[in-house]
């Protein structure tokens, strides 16, 4: 059995203004997380922090942030030294119940986030330029999450195929039979996010 492409536009993104009016929240994509009968599995958004402070709180939750644009921040984690987040891309890792708190170096920036509830998912971020072909490898009980930056790309697996324009998302979902081989052409920045459910522990 093949994957499943969808492709998501920018239209389709679910932007709101944090409840603290420091910023903005565009949902890109979840899934919820059945298990719990609430919440997410996992959640992929991009944040404009506008002003200084605390990052909200989410108790077992894997995090990733990297970050899009603006001058940057400095993020103060637990009793951490300030880790700087300063280049596009530049990525950082931390869990859902740190303490964190943002400084912004010099006006608003752009982030790129990733949750997953680590009990249940992993998930793997990476930024990658794209020029020529790329290969993708789904696994069964996996999601690929592929954010067109820059560019376009064209996705194909087996006898689908699916076009991504900057600032669209593809999400492809992996049979339930074996590995499957996903094709991607095109030029420009990707930012790629696996997702793997973790295996029910008896």
């Amino acid at each position: 059995m093949t994957v499943s492409m969808h492709l998501l536009r920018a239209r389709d993104y679910q932007r709101t203004r944090w409840k603290n009016d420091g910023g903005w929240t565009t949902e890109i994509a979840s899934r919820a997380d059945e298990g719990r009968g609430e919440g997410f599995l996992w959640r992929v958004s991009i944040a404009e922090i506008e002003t200084d402070g605390p990052f909200s709180v989410f108790p077992g939750v894997q995090r990733d942030l990297l970050m899009l644009a603006g001058n940057g921040m400095d993020l103060d984690i637990n009793d951490q030294p300030p880790h700087r987040l300063a280049q596009r891309f530049q990525h950082i890792r931390f869990q859902g119940e740190d303490t964190i708190n943002c400084r912004l170096l010099a006006g608003p920036t752009r982030d790129f986030n990733v949750m997953a509830q680590r009990d249940s998912v992993a998930a793997e971020v990476h930024a990658r330029p794209i020029n020529g072909t790329m290969l993708l490898f789904s696994d069964p009980a996996s999601t690929w999450l592929i954010h067109t930056y820059a560019g376009q790309i064209t996705a194909r697996s087996g006898q689908d195929e699916m076009a991504a324009e900057a600032n669209e998302t593809l999400l492809v979902e992996a049979g339930t039979g074996h590995r499957e081989r996903i094709v991607l052409e095109g030029g420009g920045e990707l930012i790629l996010v696996k997702f793997s459910v973790s295996d029910p522990v008896d």
